[in-house]
């Protein structure tokens, strides 16, 4: 207000002393008109003052002037100042992080809304090939052009991440992992994971090739056990415990080799089989009548079918899945439980359920379920002759076919497990006469104990 108030001033003294002199010469009103057109000369030139400083020597001092102007020039200055810092700062901010980025051996790549590259690390020129010169502004699908890449990066869900070979180099093994920020922008970081790789398949090639070799001798032992046992009578009765002990061990041994193998089948043989539409309903009828003949008649297995779309995939394989998930279920409840086997549509797919209405699962083990050899109760466990690797296969079964297990339990509430399969992966059935089904739904309450 201070500098206003003396603006006013002035502009009364300029208009009023030429106003004056211009009465005192009998032209008030042109005398008024110099008055104001002096002021106005005055405010002009303080402007272009401003307009050159700003345009042509922004980073020098500020002109010298007075009254508005002066606190105006001050004002500008100090503001100026200001922002140069604080870009100072940015700039130096940025700098650091480039320099931290630049310290890492992991890739890191920063890609604008649109998924074109922005900037990158010279570690992301040495695993991804990029090219300051010719990349920058390009989208990062038309330098990593996997089709498992597009389809990941696509996708939006970046929880897990993605492991594929170098672009530039296939014997480099890399692990993707996207982050959403800022607008939709994304940061990608690819880690150098050759030697866990091979670390991890040597251990694969190992569990193979040691189950390999065990199957041999656990069949010779078999055999001579299987002929002592038929000749137990003519043997002493301790050695007749002992016999019948090594037959159970040895059939036990040999369910644990059976399965370590498919377990290896299922994580090197990357090359799926050609799938097939597999009509689920009798499949689950057939592993309804095994499950029957496990537990010898103690339980009530009930089957049923709401979804009429076919399953693309391996027969064989879902087979498997389901009859661990089936033989768990009839192993782990006490006798008298209920077990429901179903097919139903499940968030724009389908679904294959197994529904207990046993002792339940505590929810902390959930996670860790599909661990190999990972037993909620080892004592129980062993008792049932279990191998502890059957929901690890199923696991890599509902991989293979783009599928998810989900598992809904709690103590005292019985225990589900859902085999969730994509749209993609059903198949319109063919039309058939339409029969007569009784169907009762999977609820909330079939989770409960009965």
């Amino acid at each position: 207000m201070h500098y206003w108030t003396n603006e006013l001033w002035r502009l009364t003294w300029l208009v009023g002393g030429a106003g004056l002199l211009g009465w005192v010469a009998g032209e008030a009103g042109w005398g008024l008109a110099l008055g104001l057109s002096l002021f106005v000369f005055l405010h002009l030139r303080q402007l272009r003052r401003l307009y050159v400083w700003l345009t042509r020597h922004p980073h020098q001092e500020p002109p010298t002037a007075s009254g508005v102007w002066g606190d105006l020039f001050d004002r500008l200055y100090r503001y100026q100042k200001s922002q140069r810092n604080t870009q100072q700062r940015l700039r130096d901010i940025i700098r650091r992080v480039q320099d931290s980025s630049e310290a890492m051996r992991d890739s890191v790549v920063m890609l604008d809304r649109r998924g074109d590259l922005e900037w990158w690390n010279s570690a992301a020129e040495q695993m991804l090939g990029l090219q300051a010169a010719h990349d920058r502004g390009q989208h990062i699908t038309n330098l990593l052009r996997s089709p498992r890449f597009i389809d990941y990066f696509n996708a939006r869900d970046y929880r897990e991440p993605l492991t594929l070979p170098s672009p530039i180099r296939d014997d480099l093994i890399l692990q993707f992992q996207i982050t959403l920020y800022g607008d939709n922008e994304r940061l990608l970081m690819a880690r150098d994971i050759t030697r866990l790789h091979r670390l991890e398949q040597m251990r694969r090639d190992f569990v193979a090739n040691v189950s390999h070799e065990l199957r041999t001798p656990l069949t010779v032992l078999a055999g001579y056990l299987e002929t002592y046992g038929e000749h137990a009578g003519q043997l002493p009765p301790r050695w007749q415990r002992g016999i019948t002990r090594m037959q159970e061990q040895t059939t036990r041994m040999q369910n644990l080799v059976t399965d370590l193998l498919l377990l290896s089948r299922l994580e090197t043989d990357h090359q799926a089989e050609q799938a097939e539409p597999v009509t689920i309903e009798p499949l689950l009828e057939s592993i309804r009548r095994d499950a029957e003949t496990l537990s010898g008649g103690s339980h009530v297995l009930r089957l049923e079918i709401e979804e009429e779309r076919r399953l693309s995939g391996i027969e064989q394989e879902i087979r498997s899945a389901v009859s661990n998930l089936v033989f768990n279920a009839v192993r782990y409840t006490a006798p008298g439980s209920t077990i429901t086997l179903g097919w139903r549509p499940w968030q724009g797919g389908a679904a294959l359920e197994v529904v207990d209405d046993g002792e339940g699962i505590d929810p902390v083990h959930i996670p860790r379920l599909t661990e190999r050899f990972y037993r909620v109760d080892k004592g129980r466990s062993a008792a049932t002759g279990g191998t502890g690797l059957g929901l690890a296969i199923v696991k890599h079964v509902l991989l293979r076919h783009d599928a998810r297990l989900e598992i809904e339990s709690s103590p005292g509430q019985g225990a589900l497990f859902r085999c969730a399969f994509p749209a993609s992966r059903l198949v319109q059935a063919a039309a058939e006469p339409p029969r007569e089904t009784n169907v009762t739904p999977i609820t909330a309450a079939s989770l409960r104990r009965r």
